[in-house]
């Protein structure tokens, strides 16, 4: 069978091709991580990015590919997460710009769509990095070019992009060489290859492991979704009322008596709403769901162990807002002069920002980046003539800047990386200075602080010299990993002797989720002990993943 032209339809099918073979694979492209923490989330990012793109497509009904590759590129913008997500955005931004108005695409036009993307994404990065899904957008890029003029079957030049994204894959340890020092291959990359692995076999008429070309994307819809669509209905329309997200901290008796199986868990929430998002390590599962009885949700997840982190909101009543039914008094608000929309991940922390001063919050950081949309949202929640947003994790700085790109308002990115960067930031805040000195202002006081953070290994690995086991604690002082111990305490201690200087003079400690009081009070007291001339400062964080998060200056 040969292609000679590419239609609309067909590249529908070929999205949700990808979309769904992504989905299938997002565990394993989380656990390409280059740390071994439990924040792996390259794939997760990019699967719910693609598959706000892929809604997007299944909407239309049209044969015309320059439309359908626009509502994708729209879609995969709106719903991008992380920089995975924001570069894979860009990518096809540049790729439905790249075929102009064509209603079909010849192979030598699909080579010049697939150029234009790689040009697109190279601009949307500050520093571009090889070895990254950059570089294996590129090098099967280059090859499409190389044959196009040739090769006549469209089936035929999207194999030799693949081919061609798998070899350059495979050699992305050697360009990055962090990726060969922990064993893995770069995951956004790994990503890339895998929608494509997903748009072949659509062009093929070949089905995927489990693919069906009738797939219902709800059933793998992100979170962000339902916001998306909302214009698009009405209000009588949604069938399950309550936007319901939660976790489950595992428990060893409740387990005995209920074993768990995420595939099994899976199937039993099915029955009750639709948009189901599941994703679990050996200590927590996640759970997004759309449900009318958001209460039965949380019983089959008590089963398991402890709820934490739930979040239940009324979507009959938010879609109300969103579509502009509110009431006069919400419209006749007047806009503030300034607003700050930080991330943050934990009530405590939270709380902690909105005391500093921050208008809106938005829950979020690792294993959960807000997206485009979520962060577009709440800059527009801040009703403010000029907002300053604070993404506080590295991963959501591209999501920000996008954000900042499609805003109405006079909008800023403070390029803060941590949690501690933000407070420091937010302390730095002047009300009557510009919107750019105030940014210049804040983000010079993030640089001066030191951010330590305690988690657990979730593999075995070797980085920078140092060997750490599967399930150890590690100390990670401004991204890199400094320490392991079996025990977390001595981890903390290891990690405080290498953050602390003479000069420092205060350190703050936020409690994360998991960790106890009591050793909380042990720590305060050796910290006290050792350090005569620190000023200590305790905050309940309750942030998941990082049982402590330090900011020492």
């Amino acid at each position: 069978m040969t292609v000679q032209r590419l239609d609309g339809s067909t590249f529908i099918q070929m999205v949700l091709s990808g979309a769904y073979h992504l989905s299938n694979n997002a565990e394993k492209i989380d656990a390409l991580n280059v740390f071994p923490v439990p924040d792996g989330d390259t794939g997760t990012n990019m699967n719910l990015s693609m598959t706000s793109g892929a809604n997007e497509v299944k909407k239309l009904n049209s044969n015309d590919i320059s439309e359908v590759a626009n509502s994708f590129a729209k879609g995969l913008l709106m719903g991008a997460r992380g920089n995975s997500g924001v570069i894979l955005s860009q990518i096809f931004r540049g790729f439905s710009k790249g075929m102009g108005k064509k209603e079909v695409l010849t192979p030598e036009d699909l080579a010049e769509a697939f150029e234009s993307g790689v040009t697109t994404a190279y601009k949307a990065v500050i520093k571009p990095v090889e070895g990254t899904i950059l570089t294996v957008a590129r090098e099967a890029a280059e090859e499409a070019s190389r044959v196009a003029g040739t090769e006549k079957d469209v089936i035929a030049l999207m194999e030799k992009v693949l081919s061609a994204a798998k070899a350059s894959l495979k050699q992305t340890p050697e360009l990055l060489p962090v990726l060969k020092e922990v064993g893995v291959v770069d995951s956004g990359g790994q990503g890339l290859v895998t929608i494509y692995e997903g748009f072949l076999a659509a062009l093929k008429g070949e089905e995927l492991p489990a693919v069906d070309s009738d797939i219902d994307m709800e059933d793998m819809v992100s979170a962000e979704h339902h916001k998306i669509t909302q214009d698009f209905m009405d209000t009588s329309e949604i069938v399950f009322g309550y936007c319901t997200e939660f976790m489950v901290k595992f428990e060893e008796d409740k387990l005995a008596d209920h074993s768990f199986s995420e595939e099994e868990f899976r199937n039993e929430l099915s029955e009750h709403g639709d948009s189901l998002l599941v994703v679990s390590d050996d200590d927590v599962v996640k759970v997004h769901i759309h449900a009318e009885y958001p209460g039965t949700a949380l019983t089959i997840g008590q089963k398991y162990g402890s709820l934490i982190n739930m979040k239940i909101e009324n979507m009959r009543e938010q879609h109300t807002a969103i579509v502009g039914e509110r009431s006069k008094e919400e419209k006749a608000k007047e806009k503030a002069e300034y607003g700050i929309v930080t991330v943050a991940m934990g009530s405590g922390l939270k709380n902690l920002m909105e005391s500093l001063g921050a208008t809106v919050v938005i829950e979020g950081g690792q294993t959960m980046n807000p997206s485009t949309q979520d962060i577009t949202e709440a800059i527009q929640q801040a009703n403010a003539k000029k907002v300053l947003v604070l993404p506080n994790n590295k991963n959501i700085l591209m999501a920000a800047d996008q954000a900042a790109e499609l805003a109405e308002c006079q909008v800023e990115v403070v390029p803060t990386k941590t949690i501690p960067q933000g407070i420091s930031a937010m302390l730095a805040f002047h009300p009557e200075a510009d919107i750019k000195e105030n940014k210049e202002a804040m983000a010079e006081a993030g640089k001066q602080v030191k951010t330590g953070q305690i988690t657990y290994a979730v593999r075995d690995t070797q980085i920078d010299g140092l060997t750490i086991e599967n399930g150890n604690f590690m100390g990670i002082l401004d991204g890199k990993i400094e320490s392991s111990n079996k025990d977390r305490l001595e981890t903390v201690k290891s990690l405080l002797e290498q953050m602390i200087d003479g000069e420092d003079e205060i350190l703050t400690i936020l409690q994360g989720e998991d960790a106890e009081d009591r050793e909380v009070e042990e720590l305060i007291k050796y910290i006290e002990e050792t350090y005569e001339e620190i000023e200590v400062e305790h905050h309940k964080g309750s942030q998941p993943i990082y049982s402590y998060i330090f900011s020492v200056e």
